[in-house]
C-alpha cells in the first residue's frame, strides 16, 4: 500500500497538472530558506563585528565563515522539515483537490478547509516541529543518536501532519487524528519515506509537494480499506 501510494504520488509530483503548484511551492520553499540563510548570517556578521573579530584575528575570522556556512547547512537541513509544513499548508487544497480528481474521479470530492485555518493549524504545528528539530540539532554531533533523534522524530512529525491535512478534507480534525493513530504503522512508513527525502538535497525541495500526494493516496486507500471491512 505504501509503495504503491509512493509510485502514484511520485507519477503526480511531476505531473502536467501539478506543475504549476510544483514550481510554486519550489520558489516559496526555497524563498523560505534563502531569508532564513540570510538573516543567520546578517546576526553571525554583526556577532563578529561587535566583538572585533576581523582586525583582531583575520585567520580566525576566516575560519569561523566556514564554520559558520557548514554549520548553518546542517541547521537549513534540520528546519526543512517545519519549512516543508508551512509550505504544505498554503498548497494543501489545491494539490489535494487535483491528485483526488485525477485518481479517484468517482469519489466524492473533499472539503477544504478555512485558508485561515489551514495556516495556523500548519504554523502551530511546524513550530512544534522546528522546537522539537533544535532539540535533535543540540545532539548532532553524538553518533548514532543525533541521526536516530531527527530522523525518527521527523518521521512521526510528518506523518502526523501530512496524513491529519490530507485526511481533514473528509472528516472533522478529531476524526483525521484518530485515523491515523487507527493506521500508526502504515502512516510512521509514509513518515520515514518523507524523513528520508528530507536529508537528500534538491529531492527535499520536493517533498512538500509529494507528501501531499502521498498522504491524500494513502487516506483514500486506507478508506477503501476500512470501508470493505465493514460487514455487509
Amino acid at each position: 500500500m505504501i509503495l504503491d501510494s509512493a509510485s502514484a504520488a511520485l507519477r503526480q509530483t511531476l505531473s502536467p497538472a501539478l506543475r504549476g503548484i510544483l514550481w510554486k511551492s519550489l520558489g516559496l520553499t526555497v524563498g523560505i530558506l534563502a531569508l532564513l540563510w540570510l538573516g543567520v548570517t546578517r546576526l553571525i556578521q554583526a556577532f563578529q563585528a561587535s566583538h572585533h573579530i576581523s582586525a583582531q584575528y583575520p585567520i580566525l575570522d576566516s575560519l569561523a565563515y566556514y564554520l559558520a556556512g557548514f554549520g548553518l547547512f546542517v541547521a537549513l537541513i534540520y528546519l526543512l522539515p517545519a519549512v516543508s509544513i508551512v509550505v504544505a499548508g498554503f498548497f494543501l487544497d489545491e494539490a489535494a483537490e487535483i491528485v483526488e480528481r485525477t485518481d479517484f474521479p468517482g469519489d466524492p470530492p473533499g472539503e477544504a478547509m478555512p485558508f485561515g485555518r489551514s495556516m495556523l493549524y500548519a504554523l502551530r504545528f511546524a513550530g512544534l516541529t522546528l522546537l522539537v528539530n533544535l532539540a535533535a540539532l543540540v545532539i548532532f554531533f553524538v553518533p548514532v543518536i543525533g541521526v536516530a533523534a531527527f530522523f525518527g522524530a521527523n518521521a512521526y512529525l510528518l506523518s502526523r501532519e501530512y496524513f491529519e491535512m490530507a485526511a481533514a478534507r473528509f472528516r472533522d480534525v478529531d476524526g483525521a487524528s484518530e485515523m491515523r493513530r487507527a493506521h500508526a504503522v502504515r502512516t510512521m512508513l509514509a513518515g520515514c519515506l518523507l524523513a528520508g527525502m528530507m536529508v537528500v538535497p534538491v529531492v527535499n525541495l520536493v517533498t512538500p509537494l509529494f507528501g501531499i500526494a502521498l498522504m491524500v493516496h494513502l487516506h483514500k486507500r486506507l478508506t477503501r480499506r476500512s470501508l470493505r471491512a465493514l460487514p455487509r
